[in-house]
C-alpha cells in the first residue's frame, strides 16, 4: 500500500541544509513528513513545482500592521494578506499600536484579534517602557511574544526610552534577545532645525548618521555592562556596520530592502514616499550595508512595513509621516538582487528563514527538514514582472517600487501545509497561528 500524504510538492528545486536539488516534499498534518523522490506515494493534493524553487518560508520579523489603532491604513487581516501575496509565511508585528502593546492584556488582545483573520503565522513584539521594566522577564516569555522592543529614538507612536538608565533597567531583566530602534533622541531634538519645510531630502540631514551610530554605541555599551543580548533593527549607516562587526558576541542586526536598494538620490523622484525612520541615506551608506550582508554582520532581513495612506504621505514635509509598505515587496526586490548577482540564493534563505530562527529561537520553522512546519515560499527565479500599486494587498495600496521591473517572483505561499497563495491569488482562507519560541516552551 503506497504511503499517503496530505500534500506533495512535486519536482521543485528544494533549497535546504543540503544546498539545492530536485526533490519532492511530502506533507502530513501541517509538517514536513518526507523529502526525496515520492513517485510511489499518493496525496490528497499534488502541486507541480517543476521549474520553481521551494524555499523555507520567509519570516519578516519587523512589520507594523496598525491594529488596534489607525486601521484605516492597515489591520491584521490586510497586512497578513499582503504578506502571503508576497511569499511571506510568518511576521513579527510591532508594539506601537493604539493602545500600545506593553502588557499581558494588550498582547492577549492582539492574539485574539489575529485568530481566524491573519493569513500567515505571527508573533507580537512587546514594547519595553520605564513603567513595565520590572515585568519584561515575564512579558517576553508569554505565548505569542516575539520579545521586547525598545524605541531609543522617537518614531510613529509614543513608545520612547531615550536614556541609558531606562534602557539599562529593561536589559537587566531580559533573557531573550531584545530589539531596538537605535537613533539618539537627544541629537534628534538638537537638530530639529535641520528640517527644511517642503523638502523631504532634508530628512537624513536631520536624522543624520551620527544620531544612528551614537545611539548604537550607547546601546552596545549598556548591553555589555548588563550582559544582555540585543538586536539592532533597520541598520542605515556604513559606520554602524563597521562598529557592530566588532561586537557580534552580543549583537545581531537587521537590514531592510529599502536601505539596500534605494539612496538619497531617490528623494527627487519619490519625495515623502521615501521618508522612513531611520532615513534612506546616500549611496555610501547603502554600499556599507551591503558589505555588512557580505561579511555576515547582518543577520536578518526585515521589511519595516509601516503603511500610511497616500493622502497622509502627501502632506508637506515634515508634517508627512515616516513609513512605507514593504512586506509584500521584500521577496521580489531581494530576488532581483539575487538575479543581479548581488546576493546568493543561499544567503537570501539564511537572511529570511534560518537567520530569524537562529537569533530569535523560533521553534519548528526556518528549515526544510522533516518534523518542521511545512512553511514554504515557492518562487520562479527567472520570471520577470513589474511591481505595480494595483498588486499591493495592503490597505495603503501603494509601494515605492511602483513601476520597478524585477527578475524573481513569489508564485506560492504555503503555511503549515496549506496552500494560501498561488499565482497572485488567495486560494484558501488564512488560519495563521502564533509562532512558537524555544525559550517559551518550558
Amino acid at each position: 500500500m503506497p504511503i499517503s500524504y496530505d500534500l506533495i510538492l512535486k519536482g521543485g528545486t528544494v533549497v535546504n541544509q543540503d544546498g539545492e536539488g530536485l526533490r519532492d516534499i511530502g506533507i502530513r498534518a501541517g509538517q514536513i513528513a518526507a523529502i526525496g523522490s515520492l513517485d510511489a506515494a499518493s496525496a490528497g493534493e499534488v502541486v507541480d513545482c517543476r521549474g520553481l524553487h521551494i524555499l523555507p518560508g520567509v519570516i519578516d520579523s519587523q512589520v507594523h500592521f496598525r491594529e488596534p489603532g489607525p486601521t484605516h491604513k492597515e489591520d491584521l487581516e490586510s497586512g497578513s494578506r499582503a504578506a502571503v501575496l508576497g511569499g511571506v509565511t510568518a511576521v513579527f508585528e510591532m508594539p506601537n499600536t493604539d493602545p500600545l502593546t506593553t502588557s499581558e492584556a494588550a498582547l492577549a488582545d492582539k492574539l485574539a484579534r489575529a485568530k481566524g483573520r491573519m493569513h500567515c503565522d505571527h508573533a507580537f513584539w512587546v514594547g519595553g517602557t520605564r513603567e513595565n521594566a520590572g515585568d519584561v522577564a515575564d512579558l517576553e516569555r508569554l505565548p505569542g511574544a516575539a520579545g521586547i522592543k525598545v524605541f531609543m529614538g522617537s518614531s510613529t507612536g509614543s513608545l520612547l526610552v531615550e536614556d541609558d538608565e531606562g534602557v539599562s533597567e529593561i536589559l537587566k531583566r531580559t533573557r531573550r534577545r531584545a530589539a531596538f530602534h537605535s537613533e539618539d533622541e537627544f541629537r534628534l531634538r538638537e537638530r530639529l532645525g535641520e528640517r527644511v519645510e517642503g523638502d523631504p531630502s532634508s530628512h537624513p540631514v536631520w536624522r543624520d548618521a551620527v544620531a544612528a551610530l551614537r545611539c548604537t554605541e550607547r546601546l552596545v555599551s549598556i548591553a555589555e555592562r548588563v550582559r544582555a543580548r540585543i538586536h539592532v533593527l533597520h541598520i542605515s549607516t556604513a559606520e554602524e556596520i563597521e562598529f557592530l562587526g566588532r561586537h557580534k558576541d552580543l549583537v545581531t542586526a537587521e537590514a531592510t530592502p529599502h536601505h539596500l536598494t534605494m539612496s538619497a538620490a531617490d528623494y527627487a523622484r519619490l519625495g515623502t514616499l521615501l521618508q522612513m525612520n531611520p532615513p534612506v541615506r546616500d549611496a555610501h551608506h547603502r554600499d556599507g550595508i551591503w558589505r555588512g550582508v557580505a561579511d555576515g554582520v547582518i543577520d536578518v532581513l526585515g521589511s519595516d512595513h509601516a503603511p500610511h495612506t497616500l493622502e497622509e504621505k502627501a502632506k508637506p514635509y515634515p508634517q508627512s509621516p515616516s513609513g512605507m509598505t514593504g512586506v509584500q515587496t521584500l521577496v521580489p526586490i531581494m530576488l532581483d538582487h539575487v538575479a543581479n548577482g548581488r546576493l546568493s540564493l543561499a544567503r537570501f534563505v539564511d537572511l529570511t528563514s534560518a537567520g530569524p530562527q537562529r537569533i530569535f529561537g523560533i521553534a519548528g520553522k526556518g528549515r526544510i527538514a522533516r518534523g518542521y512546519d511545512a512553511d514554504f515560499t515557492i518562487v520562479d527565479l527567472k520570471r520577470r514582472e513589474t511591481i505595480r500599486n494595483a498588486w499591493i494587498g495592503s490597505k495603503a495600496q501603494w509601494t515605492p517600487y511602483d513601476g520597478v521591473e524585477v527578475t524573481g517572483w513569489p508564485v506560492g505561499t504555503v503555511v503549515r501545509g496549506q496552500r494560501i497563495m498561488w499565482e497572485g491569488e488567495i486560494v484558501a482562507p488564512g488560519e495563521g497561528q502564533p509562532v512558537r519560541f524555544s525559550e517559551g516552551l518550558g
